[in-house]
């Protein structure tokens, strides 16, 4: 039984070749958008707004592909496959957990938050109103909030010090040592 469900891990290549393709689309629509900046360049059509939006719009798809990618290989090696110990894998494509996973989404999209606010404001002149400040509010708002998550899930024993050398008593985290040593 045990070994059926372990077989039912590989399901989830589905959502890592999902990521895999997801990632080469947005790499296509960013040389896409690439062409189309350096064609207006070429051609002459010296409209810095169109050119500085065709290469914001493209650092924008390549991060998401990158991080697209990030994913995908993180969802193979991390939870589906495990690699050899001959084999070298760098520590990005094993991921610690789902928590790992998730900050690095909220991440990006605050990356792309950013990327894209600052693309719509070279792609028009806007008028500051309070309408336009949803997304660098939002932005600010998700950093607070990911400055109060801890930056990483630890075993609840990770990192904890003996009160005492020699000792392998893991410090309770909560517990003042410094009254029993004397000080």
């Amino acid at each position: 039984m045990l070994r059926v469900l372990l077989l039912l891990r590989f399901l989830m290549l589905a959502a890592s070749l999902g990521a895999l393709i997801g990632a080469l689309l947005m790499w296509g629509l960013a040389g896409s958008k690439l062409a189309h900046g350096g064609g207006s360049l070429l051609s002459g059509h010296l409209d810095p707004r169109e050119i500085t939006t065709s290469v914001m719009g493209a650092i924008d798809a390549l991060l998401f592909g990158v991080v697209l990618m990030i994913f995908a290989l993180a969802i193979a090696f991390g939870f589906v496959f495990e690699p050899q110990a001959s084999l070298r894998v760098p520590a990005w494509m094993r991921p610690k957990g789902i928590g790992e996973l998730k900050r690095t989404l909220v991440e990006v999209i605050l990356v792309y938050l950013i990327v894209d606010f600052a693309t719509d404001l070279s792609q028009e002149e806007i008028t500051l109103g309070w309408t336009n400040l949803v997304v660098p509010l939002s932005v600010l708002l998700i950093a607070a909030a990911m400055r109060l998550l801890p930056a990483h899930e630890k075993h609840p024993h990770e990192g904890m010090t003996a009160p005492h050398a020699g000792l392998s008593e893991p410090r309770h985290p909560l517990r003042d040592d410094s009254r029993e040593a004397g000080h």
